[in-house]
């Protein structure tokens, strides 16, 4: 029965694993949002 625990276990910990790797390679960024520039990036002289 112990067996039984440790391969439920360890299916739902590896399971979740594999989806967390999966959604994090794909960033789900909407097509509205744009990149916009800093204001201070013109006024910076250094």
């Amino acid at each position: 029965m112990e067996f039984f625990w440790f391969m439920l276990l360890l299916v739902v910990v590896v399971g979740n694993a594999m989806v967390l790797l999966r959604t994090a390679k794909r960033p789900n960024i909407p097509d509205s949002v744009k990149p916009k520039p800093y204001r201070d990036d013109e006024e910076d002289d250094r």
